[in-house]
Order: structure tokens, then sequence, then C-alpha cells
């Protein structure tokens, strides 16, 4: 009711003064946005121009040290350098945030020669990196520019130029970082995947990484989620259907599948199967009295232990089914039903 109540006062004050407010809100909120996009517009152009060769060299140098990639920065560009560092950790690349004040009194000490030194400054004169700059050019500590002037004190010491496009802010001002600390986030998420792409990281790399939370419940693998040994319905061929709708009733899958003599997965029998054999005239007792191959589905529809259940629903939803073998070498090693997956929160 209240929540009705607010949204009737919402309306009524659009024709008013209020509606004058929100009208001028809006216009902000789509050319800040737009200038912002034209920003990441104008980053992309230099990707393929001034940035290419600084890029590719600062890729080449990260993937090729043996040690960790310290980033740092101070305002604005500290925050994004803290954001730059937690993606490439998560991503494959062995990161910290250093805070350059706290570099000058005794943080230094966490850099060694075996790492390579990001620092982020629009303006490439920010005071409080002077003395990280000192540091890296007195024990050749590889440092990599990210600024907006290459002809800056950082620019002139960094080993490797990332040269920032100059952009128009978002501020009307152009002035409070915006557009700014937009191309610094986008480039160092470019940084981050073209390492990742590079060394190969994959999916199952990246669960390491992050085993808590909404994303783990997407990286878990079937082999995690699914029903194995005495839990899986499973009958041998011959067996008369009677017989096999115990197993299907029993293991509560609401199907059971069917061996050969092998133990390779012939086929299988679900509680369908046999409502749709009922359906075009078959007597109950005769098709109770059949044997399960004339009902069963045979060449079901299976996965592989080592498949994500994201990707096991995702076959689950596109075939129409709620349960799926999980097979090796042609034999069933557990079930899995959407239950299972929906319970894990993989959605």
């Amino acid at each position: 009711m209240e929540s009705s109540n607010r949204a009737e006062s919402y309306e009524a004050a659009q024709g008013g003064e209020t509606g004058q407010v929100v009208e001028a809100a809006h216009f902000s909120a789509i050319r800040s946005v737009r200038t912002e996009a034209e920003a990441l517009l104008t980053l992309a152009r230099a990707l393929d121009h001034e940035l290419k060769a600084g890029f590719g060299a600062a890729v080449a140098a990260i993937h090729d040290i043996p040690g960790r990639v310290i980033v740092s920065g101070i305002g604005k560009s500290g925050h994004i350098g803290r954001k730059i560092a937690s993606t490439l950790a998560s991503t494959g690349t062995p990161a910290s945030f250093i805070h350059p004040s706290e570099a000058s009194h005794g943080d230094l000490g966490m850099i060694t020669s075996q790492d390579i030194v990001i620092a982020l400054s629009w303006s490439g004169e920010t005071a409080e990196l002077g003395d990280l700059i000192s540091f890296s050019r007195r024990f050749a500590v590889t440092l990599i520019g990210m600024t907006a002037n290459a002809g800056s004190t950082l620019g002139q010491a960094a080993d490797i130029l990332l040269p920032l496009p100059l952009v128009k802010e978002a501020c009307p001002h152009n002035l409070a970082p915006t557009s700014s600390s937009v191309i610094q986030l986008a480039l160092g998420d470019a940084l981050a995947v073209a390492l990742l792409e590079r060394r190969g990281f994959s999916a199952s790399d990246f669960k390491v990484f992050h085993p808590g939370g909404k994303l783990a419940a997407r990286l878990k693998t079937v082999a995690q989620l699914m029903h194995a040994g005495e839990e899986m319905p499973l009958v041998p061929r011959g067996l008369r259907v009677s017989e096999a709708l115990i197993a299907v009733m029993g293991k509560r899958f609401g199907c059971a599948g069917i061996v050969d003599e092998a133990g390779r997965l012939v086929g299988m029998i679900t509680d369908g199967d046999v409502r749709r054999h009922m359906s075009r005239g078959a007597g109950h007792s005769d098709l109770l009295a059949r044997r399960v191959e004339e009902v069963m589905t045979p060449a079901p529809i299976t996965t592989t232990p080592g498949t994500f259940a994201s990707a096991a629903l995702e076959l689950m939803n596109r075939s129409q089914i709620t349960a799926l073998f999980a097979v090796e070498r042609g034999r069933p090693v557990g079930i899995l039903h959407i239950h299972d997956i929906l319970r894990a929160g993989v959605v």
C-alpha cells in the first residue's frame, strides 16, 4: 500500500516542479552515460594505434615475470588500481595493491626485483608516487605507467608506457574524474583478459579462486552434485517392465537406466515412457509383462562427471528432461536430477 501511494505521488508530481527535477536528472544521466561511452570508444581506437605497442609489451612483461604485479595509485586512480589488482589476482595473475603513501613508510619492502609495478596517475605528476617511482628505478623493477601525459614524470620514468587518450569528463565542469576513471578501469580489465587468455586460464581454474557465492555454484560440476553407486536406479536389459518400475519408483528420480551385460548404458525408461505406451492402447498387464528394452528410450541423453552443472542444466532445459546419467566410457557413474542443480543454486 505504501509503495502504491509513493508511486501515485511520483506520477502526480510529473507535471510540477518535481517533474522538472526528474526530467533534468534523466537528461543528466543520459548525457553522462553517453559521454563515458564515447570515452570507451576513444580508448578502443587508441588500442589500435598509440596504445597498441605499449599494451602488447605490458602483457608480455607481466606474463613473463616470476613475481607479482604491484598496482599503485592515489585518489580515484587508487580506487581503480585496487580493482585492477583484484581482477588480475582472480584471473590467474598474482597481484597486490600498495597505497603510495604506505609505500613511502615501509611498504616498499614488499616489492622485489622479480615483481612489476603498474602506476596509475592521470596527470603523471602525482607527488605521492615519487618514492615508488624512484624505488623502481633504483632496484631495476619494471615500471608500467598508465597516464594521459606521456611527457610527465611517470611517463618519462616508465619502462612501458600505456598512454591514455584525453577524454571529456562526464562532469559538466570537465573536472571530476568520471570518463577518465572509466577508461583506466577498462584498460585494466583489458590487461587482465589478455593475460587470462594468454595463460589459457580456464573456467576450472577460475573456480579455484572463487569458491564462495553465486559464482561458485555456477562452477560446480556434475560430479559434485550427482548421485552415484547404490543411489543410481539401474536395471539389466531383459528385465520385465513391472520389475523396472520398482526401480523407477524406489529411487525417486522418475527413471531408471538400462545396462547391458558389460555395464554399458543402453537405454532409459521413465514413468512417462510407460504412460505413453499405455495411451497407445497397450493393456496394463500386457505392458508390465514386456521386456524393458521394448519400452525404453534407446541411447538416452547423457553427460560427463566433469561437465559444469550449469551446462547440464542448459542441456536438460533444451531437451525437456529432468534427469540424466553421467557416463564414462559408456558406463553410468552417476545420475543428476534437475532438483539437485536448483538446490545448489545453479541458475
